[in-house]
């Protein structure tokens, strides 16, 4: 079953109270993922080991970490994000991935999932939470949210992931592949990344001046 935007709205009113403070429970993050029907959605196992933090420059102002299914203004989503993790999930290699499901609009699907964005080769340097460095250009670099004039918000979920040996010599997804009807799931599977240990995701509608 598809997610009800409804469903969404819901859950995000609350969080949107506490905006743009980060994830700090692994359980809270799971609950939403769940909420927001995004694991049978995008069909993966979400069990985070690790909490992943999302953070937003801004032109002016504090920048913005996530907080799982806040809802933020396109304008505030330009990026490119930076990454973090929280927890004892080693130096890495990681890869990090973020895809959109509700293309062109949630209720019809269908150039779903777009992906917003696949990097690997992210190391971790010491802290807590500890900033995540690609050492290779990413694969597919970071597209900005931009949800169609009439659309309910989208979510855009960031997923990270274990890095196995030989990653780099996947073939399925460049520079120049088609960034829509994407699929995280069988893209992990092919190239044995496995079940994702840590994520987070944000909702983001079309902006107001479009709509």
């Amino acid at each position: 079953m598809h997610f009800s935007y409804f469903r969404i709205a819901a859950l995000v009113l609350p969080l949107f109270t506490v905006a743009y403070a980060q994830d700090t429970s692994l359980r809270t993050v799971r609950q939403a993922f769940e909420a927001a029907n995004i694991p049978e959605d995008i069909e993966i196992n979400f069990n985070p080991s690790v909490l992943l933090e999302v953070t937003f420059p801004q032109p002016s102002g504090k920048s913005i970490t996530l907080h799982a299914g806040v809802q933020l203004p396109r304008n505030a989503t330009a990026g490119p994000p930076t990454f973090a993790v929280q927890g004892a999930a080693g130096r890495g290699p990681f890869v990090v991935a973020t895809v959109d499901p509700d293309a062109p609009t949630p209720q019809d699907p269908t150039e779903a999932q777009i992906r917003h964005f696949l990097g690997s080769d992210f190391f971790a340097s010491g802290g807590e939470p500890a900033p995540l460095t690609n050492r290779t250009p990413a694969i597919s670099d970071f597209l900005q949210p931009t949800p169609p004039a009439g659309s309910p918000a989208h979510r855009y979920i960031f997923l990270l992931f274990n890095q196995p040996a030989g990653f780099d010599r996947q073939t399925l997804v460049n520079s120049t592949t088609d960034i829509a009807n994407f699929n995280i799931s069988s893209f992990a599977e092919a190239t044995r990344l496995g079940n994702p240990i840590g994520g987070t995701f944000m909702l983001v509608a079309p902006d107001p001046t479009t709509a």
